[in-house]
């Protein structure tokens, strides 16, 4: 039987993977969250497979993106970091994960924790699309402006509205696995 998968996987061991392993899977822990919030942030205007290829490494150097101590981060860590070939060496980048840990942690200490904020924007639970196609996806949503906007104003930076909608999407808070991939099925919980 062939396993039919959303067309953006491909045939790429990566792709594949976090296509079956990761994307949409509703996330609800701190950490990873952050992690996926500074990862769609550094692949602003480049392909994801250029941060799939740097994530293990993004990992190592952000101190398994524990934001308290990104956060703890000074000049002489910024300066390692833009030295680095292992990531996205863009000090705009670099500074925004900083700041946006430090924000992270205030947004933590107001709610409780991330996970409790940032999933208001979805009432708490997945939003299960039915897109037939990855060509009717958009790039963003009303609710992944809301987002934006709302983190923004906390001081957030590289939370535009399309990387937001990349975010909702990596952690599961829009399920847009097209209807024919058997992720659909499975994260809507309609699995045969």
């Amino acid at each position: 039987m062939t396993v039919v998968r959303c067309a953006w996987a491909g045939t790429d061991p990566r792709y594949v993977r976090y296509h079956d392993e990761e994307w949409g899977v509703p996330v609800h822990d701190d950490r990873r969250l952050f992690e996926f919030l500074i990862l769609e942030g550094a692949q602003a205007g480049l392909s994801w497979s250029t941060i799939l290829d740097k994530r293990e490494h993004y990992r190592e150097v952000f101190d398994r993106f524990d934001p308290s101590v990104v956060a703890t981060y000074d000049g002489a860590k910024i300066e390692a970091l833009l030295s680095d070939p292992g990531i996205v060496r863009n000090r705009r980048k670099v500074e925004a994960t900083i700041g946006n840990a430090r924000t992270f942690l205030a947004v933590k200490k107001e709610f409780g924790s991330f996970d409790s904020y940032i999933w208001r924007f979805v009432d708490g639970r997945p939003i299960h699309n039915a897109w037939s196609s990855i060509e009717e996806i958009p790039a963003q949503t009303p609710e992944s402006v809301a987002m934006s906007k709302d983190l923004k104003r906390r001081g957030f930076k590289f939370v535009g509205p399309t990387i937001c909608y990349a975010f909702m999407q990596a952690v599961g808070m829009v399920n847009d696995h097209t209807v024919d991939c058997f992720r659909h099925r499975e994260l809507s919980g309609k699995a045969r």
